[in-house]
C-alpha cells in the first residue's frame, strides 16, 4: 500500500465526500485523523475506518480557528506519531442571494472554509517543515470557485480563494518538498440531493445502480469514491512533482484546471483612454470575453424528473 504508515488529517469527514476520502487513505495504509463537529457522526466514522482494519482517531471541533488546527496536528502527533498529509475539507453552506445575504452568512462560510483551510495548512506546514517532512496539503475547491454560481456569494469567495492559496502555497512550499494542490470535486452530496437536474443519478446511486452514462462520462457527475482516489494519489510519493494545481475529479471525468491567463493583449501608446476604448474596446471584447457560471446540457428524455420542476445547475 503505497500511503504504509504515514498519517493524515481529514477535516469534516464524519460523512459524505470527507469520509471517502478519509476511508481511502486508510484504505491505502494511512493512519486518520478525523474530524466533524458531532461526537456521534465522528465515532461513526471511525468505526467504519476500523471496522475495515484501517487506523483512526477523532477530533470533534469546528474548524476555523488556530486552536483547532493546533488541535488536529497535536492529535496526529501524539496518537500515531508523526503527520504526513492534510485534506481540508470541512465547509458549511449559507445560501442567498446577495441582497439577502447576512454578515452572519457570509463570515461563516469565509471562516470554514477560507480561514479553516488557512489556519490548518499554516499549522499542519510547520509541523512538516520543522521535521523534514515532504509532506501533502490536498485542499478542496468547488465548480462555484471557478465558474461563479447563483446565490452563493460566501461559498464563491472562499472556495476562489483557497486556489488562489494553493499557488502561492506552491511557490512558498517548494524548498521544504511540500506539495499544495486544490481538487474540484463533482459528487453526488447530501446538497444534490436536491436538486432535481440530479435526481436520476442519486436515485440510481441510492439503489446500488451504476449512474447513467450521461451523469459519469458528459457531466463528470459520480460518487464520492470517484473523487477518493485523486485524493489518495496526491497525498502519495508518487505525486511529489504535482503541485500548486487545482485538479477535477469526478465520475468518470478528470480535469486540469488552467492558472487564469490574459486571453488576448492589445497595446496602444500613450495609453488606453476613456475614448480610446469607447472606440476599440467592443471589437477587442468580441469572443474573447469570458463566460460566467457553468452551463449544464439539456437532460436526456429519460433522465428528466417526473416532476415538472426547474432544472439548476452547480454540483460542489
Amino acid at each position: 500500500m503505497s500511503l504504509q504508515g504515514k498519517t493524515a488529517i481529514v477535516t469534516g469527514s464524519g460523512q459524505g465526500l470527507g469520509l471517502a476520502y478519509a476511508a481511502e487513505l486508510a484504505r491505502q495504509g494511512a493512519n486518520v485523523v478525523i474530524n466533524d463537529v458531532h461526537q456521534d457522526v465522528a465515532d461513526a466514522a471511525v468505526a467504519t475506518i476500523t471496522g475495515a482494519g484501517g487506523s483512526a482517531v477523532a477530533v470533534v471541533a469546528p474548524v476555523g480557528s488556530t486552536e483547532t488546527a493546533r488541535q488536529l496536528v497535536r492529535t496526529a502527533v501524539d496518537t500515531f506519531g508523526g503527520l504526513d498529509i492534510l485534506v481540508t475539507n470541512a465547509g458549511v453552506l449559507r445560501d442567498k442571494s446577495i441582497l439577502k445575504m447576512t454578515d452572519e452568512d457570509f463570515d461563516i462560510v469565509i471562516d470554514v472554509h477560507l480561514r479553516g483551510t488557512f489556519t490548518c495548512v499554516r499549522e499542519a506546514y510547520a509541523y512538516f517543515k520543522e521535521h523534514a517532512v515532504g509532506g501533502r496539503i490536498i485542499t478542496i475547491g468547488s465548480p462555484t470557485g471557478q465558474y461563479g454560481n447563483f446565490g452563493q456569494t460566501n461559498y464563491a469567495a472562499a472556495k476562489a480563494g483557497i486556489v488562489g492559496m494553493v499557488r502561492t502555497w506552491a511557490l512558498e512550499m517548494k524548498k521544504a518538498g511540500v506539495t499544495a494542490n486544490a481538487i474540484i470535486p463533482v459528487a453526488a452530496t447530501a446538497m444534490t440531493k436536491t436538486v432535481p437536474y440530479f435526481a436520476a443519478a442519486v436515485e440510481a446511486d441510492e439503489r446500488g445502480e451504476a449512474m447513467p452514462s450521461f451523469f459519469r462520462h458528459d457531466l463528470g457527475f459520480g460518487t464520492a469514491d470517484d473523487v477518493a482516489g485523486l485524493v489518495a494519489y496526491l497525498a502519495s510519493d508518487e505525486a511529489a512533482t504535482i503541485t500548486g494545481q487545482a485538479i477535477g475529479s469526478g465520475g468518470d471525468r478528470l480535469q486540469i484546471f488552467s492558472h487564469p491567463t490574459a486571453v488576448i493583449t492589445e497595446y496602444r501608446e500613450g495609453g488606453w483612454t476613456y475614448d480610446a476604448l469607447r472606440e476599440q474596446f467592443p471589437t477587442i471584447a468580441e469572443g474573447n470575453l469570458a463566460t460566467v457560471g457553468e452551463t449544464l446540457p439539456p437532460l436526456p428524455q429519460d433522465l428528466k424528473p417526473t416532476q415538472n420542476l426547474k432544472q439548476t445547475g452547480g454540483a460542489k
